[in-house]
């Protein structure tokens, strides 16, 4: 299971790292040491010329100003397209992650060694399903108007025939 894992991750990390070299942007990541350990042995790590690193190890200690500065820095920059953050600690910025409303760089919530993904958790999943019900609700509307349309179509044709 473990050797599967590392597998998929290193495969991953070498996709990622072939994108980023054509379009030259960086991923970041906020999570635990366990996943940034993982992301940065599959070549993630940079340390851009200003000698700001594209992650940011969350430990016990880490304060969530800590963690809402440098997401806000990620944000900010122009060479990071991807953020990924362990959702747990998402949580911790939960308003940031729901007020942000930029597609580049997109946020991604993954999981971690301790804590699993939560998909009713995720903000983008939950935005997705917000424009689904959005538009849902439009393709209801537009074809009760439609049907209720040719039912007075089929009455009226029915009527003075």
């Amino acid at each position: 299971s473990g050797v599967f894992w590392s597998s998929l991750l290193s495969a991953v990390c070498r996709i990622i790292m072939a994108h980023q070299q054509v379009r030259r942007k960086l991923i970041a990541v906020i999570g635990d040491e366990d996943t940034c350990t993982g992301f940065m042995l599959g070549g993630i790590g940079e340390i851009n010329d200003k000698r700001q690193p594209n992650f940011l190890i969350v430990r016990k200690d880490t304060s969530r100003s800590e963690i809402e500065d440098s997401f806000n820095q990620f944000m900010r920059r122009s060479d990071i397209a991807i953020i990924l953050i362990s959702q747990y600690i998402a949580e911790e910025i939960r308003h940031l992650l729901d007020q942000n409303t930029q597609s580049i760089p997109a946020v991604l919530e993954i999981p971690s060694k301790e804590h699993p993904y939560d998909p009713t958790k995720d903000s983008v999943l939950r935005r997705a399903k917000v424009t689904d019900a959005i538009l849902l609700d439009w393709i209801l509307s537009f074809l009760s108007i439609h049907y209720m349309s040719l039912i007075k179509y089929y009455y009226y044709i029915d009527t003075f025939q």
